[in-house]
């Protein structure tokens, strides 16, 4: 935990996929300190059609290597969200060469009962996970 969906335009090799998962997962360990081996990835693709991404009237400019990664996670304070955020944009452009423009990142937070990670507990509940 987190969840991290990765939605991507159709078209990118399976080592660039790898890469993007690979530096983005070093982001969330770095940003939220999660350990490293709390990964948890689902990579969707979508033919070019399927994805409008605009830019709020914030004049950035985006080209089909979007990439739109939603979070889904427990609370994590303001300072923790921006150096995720920072940490992708400077990560996923020196590792993968993703233009900062070409990144949307949204967090949406839920609770430890929101969680089950298997065998049919909420681990954060019953205490297997903290």
């Amino acid at each position: 935990m987190p969840l991290l969906q990765f939605h991507l335009v159709r078209g990118r090799r399976p080592e660039e996929v790898r890469s993007l998962l690979q530096s983005a997962h070093a982001a969330v360990v770095e940003s939220f300190g999660v350990p490293e081996r709390d990964c948890y990835h689902v990579v969707d693709n979508h033919s070019p059609d399927e994805v409008i991404a605009l830019d709020t009237d914030l004049g950035i400019e985006r080209t089909d290597r979007l990439v739109i990664i939603h979070v889904i996670s427990r609370h994590r304070t303001r300072e923790q969200k921006q150096r995720l955020y920072e940490s992708l944009a400077t990560r996923l452009q020196h590792d993968c060469g993703l233009a900062p423009s070409d990144l949307i990142v949204s967090i949406t937070e839920n609770g430890d009962e929101d969680w089950s990670f298997g065998h049919g507990r909420a681990q954060f509940l019953t205490g297997e996970l903290q």
